[in-house]
């Protein structure tokens, strides 16, 4: 059995990692039919997610993610390329958190 583990710093604080987690929840529950449910807690997070072949849990903090997951045989074969997708999306949405709103010039 494969696993993958993941770590990501960031500086997001736990009201918008939540934001984050739970957009990257909603996008692999789309995209691979992952089954994701979120336990809250008032100092960090966890996501659990599971398929057929996958089970894991993304542990979301003030200051981090966690991020852990075991493929099964046949997903097992495929883990760098997996891995490297979850690094793309989490990554992605970690981006987009961290960039300053825009102003709105006014007349």
């Amino acid at each position: 059995m494969a696993e993958i583990n993941i770590h990501r710093e960031h500086s997001l604080g736990l009201a918008k990692a939540r934001k984050v987690a739970w957009q990257w929840a909603e996008d692999v529950e789309k995209k691979f039919g992952m089954e994701c449910s979120v336990l809250e807690g008032e100092t960090s997070d966890t996501v659990s997610f599971t398929r057929s072949g996958v089970n894991g849990e993304l542990i979301v903090a003030p200051d981090h993610f966690d991020l852990k997951a075991k493929l099964g045989f046949l997903l097992g074969a495929f883990s760098k390329t997996i891995e490297a997708e979850i690094l793309k999306n989490l990554d992605t949405l970690l981006a987009k958190s961290a960039k300053p709103a825009k102003k709105v010039a006014r007349k």
